[in-house]
């Protein structure tokens, strides 16, 4: 097993002086594939349909000004984006539709902007719902701002769960063992001191389920359920800085969403701070800044069945605790095409074999 690089889009390129986070869209009428890569500057939309002969298609512009944090998600063909420490940049909304048949590279225009905040850090959407779900906004006590999405080019503020500070969640229709709440939307927090689990399925009321914690706790960075819905991965942006330790991954099982249970913490082995991770199957893919991209595979994740399959380094002159390297990696792509950013060296376009 390993991961091979099919082409690469350096930031100078898309006409960008710095990375951050992407998301994948793949276009049902077409079959097409495309990256979409925040920059500090805006947005790039790669075709990479080729994976090794991407095109890139131009950039929308940031709604503001220049921000280090970016962040990117779709919904209907639709993408949605914002920015932290941006001013009043709201959500921009993009129709992705409009990319079909273009060669070469355009500078895009939004179709629809929603103010209802200004900065936000992160965004989250349920795709089954048709709610998104911004954090660390400058509104709803920086927690969860919740936007009706249903209608994409029109979004209505649907409601706030603002009881604390929220820098990722991610937002599912449960379906896991914990038959109490099995049928609601649940959100599964990472509120930078704390993992919170939010039953919002009434907007106007949402319910706090619980509140959790781990040892050796800095910073509640970011994290993804496993398929089932029984266990919580998460990732520690600060750990490894504050307590010299190396990159690990927290493992929580939540098959009872009224009292997680923090199972243990696995060990990587590298020196590098971690960030974004997702879950497809049983496997995690892992975007650790200086390490790169690394897929860990699991089984019984009670017995500690986890370990790493393949690695791909996007910053090859070191693995120090840092700030710098991969960003983010999305692994949704039908094709099995999978995509990192890289803060310094632009967009990865990699093959697992």
């Amino acid at each position: 097993m390993g991961l091979s690089l099919e082409s690469r889009v350096a930031l100078d390129a898309m006409g960008g002086t710095g990375g951050n986070d992407l998301w994948g869209w793949s276009d049902a009428q077409t079959g097409k594939e495309y990256a979409l890569m925040g920059m500090t500057n805006g947005t790039a939309f790669v075709d990479i349909s080729d994976p090794q002969n991407p095109v890139l298609l131009g950039r929308l512009p940031t709604e503001t000004r220049n921000s280090a944090w970016r962040d990117i998600k779709v919904y209907r063909d639709h993408a949605y984006i914002v920015a932290d420490n941006a001013g009043a940049h709201g959500m921009q909304v993009f129709n992705l539709t409009r990319l079909r048949g273009m060669s070469g590279p355009s500078t895009w225009s939004t179709d629809a902007l929603y103010d209802g905040f200004g900065p936000s850090h992160n965004l989250a959407i349920n795709e089954a719902t048709g709610f998104a779900f911004a954090v660390s906004t400058d509104t709803c006590g920086a927690g969860l701002h919740m936007i009706d999405i249903r209608t994409p080019n029109n979004p209505l503020f649907a409601g706030c769960h603002d009881t604390s500070r929220t820098h990722d969640t991610q937002c599912v229709v449960y379906q896991g063992p914990d038959a109490e709440h099995r049928g609601k939307e649940i959100c599964f927090s990472s509120n930078e001191n704390h993992v919170e689990l939010v039953d919002v399925t009434d907007k106007s009321s949402p319910l706090s389920l619980s509140s959790s914690n781990y040892p050796q706790r800095a910073y509640v960075h970011q994290g993804w359920v496993t398929e089932d819905h029984r266990y919580f991965l998460l990732g520690d942006e600060l750990d490894e800085t504050n307590f010299n330790l190396t990159t690990r991954t927290h493992v929580f099982d939540v098959s009872d969403l009224d009292s997680p249970d923090h199972l243990y913490a696995h060990d990587l082995g590298t020196q590098a701070t971690d960030h974004n991770l997702y879950v497809q199957g049983n496997r995690v893919f892992e975007a650790n800044y200086a390490s790169g991209l690394r897929v860990l595979e699991f089984g019984d994740l009670a017995t500690r069945d986890i370990r790493e399959i393949a690695f791909f380094d996007t910053l090859p002159s070191g693995n120090a605790r840092s700030l710098q390297g991969a960003w983010s990696v999305y692994p949704y792509l039908p094709s099995g095409t999978l995509i990192v950013s890289d803060i310094r060296n632009g967009l990865f376009v990699l093959s697992m074999q």
